[in-house]
Formats: structure tokens, sequence, C-alpha cells
């Protein structure tokens, strides 16, 4: 398979990467908002270590709200 330039894409692939990547960088935002907004009493774990996971890849924000917080 050839190497795609951002070009060689259509309006549509380029507005779905665009929106990826605006969704991804939101969820980071509230996840790290959340994080140090929270003591470390309302959280599971360290609050380093899962600002150090929000960065690491897109699943790190979501496992935060779904497993790091306590309800």
């Amino acid at each position: 398979m050839a190497k795609k330039d951002w070009g060689d894409l259509s309006a549509r692939q380029r507005r779905g990467v665009v929106l990826g990547g605006v969704v991804q960088i939101g969820l980071l935002a509230a996840a790290l908002a959340d994080i140090y907004r929270r003591p470390q009493e309302d959280i599971r774990g360290n609050k380093w270590l899962w600002t150090v996971a929000a960065f690491v890849n897109f699943v790190g924000p979501i496992s935060y709200f779904l497993f790091g917080r306590k309800r």
C-alpha cells in the first residue's frame, strides 16, 4: 500500500482525522483538569501516575474516568 500525503486525502477523510484529534485533546484536557481538581483521597491510585497514563495514549484519559475516580 502506498503512503498517502495529507493532500491525497479527501475532504471527508481530513475532517475525520481532525475530529479524532480534537476528541483526543478534549478528553486529555478533561482528565487532567479533573485529576488536578480532585484531592488525592478521591482518586484510586497516585495522581502523578494517572497524569502520566493520560499522556501515554488515547486509552489513558478514558481509563481514568472509568477506573481512577471514586464515585
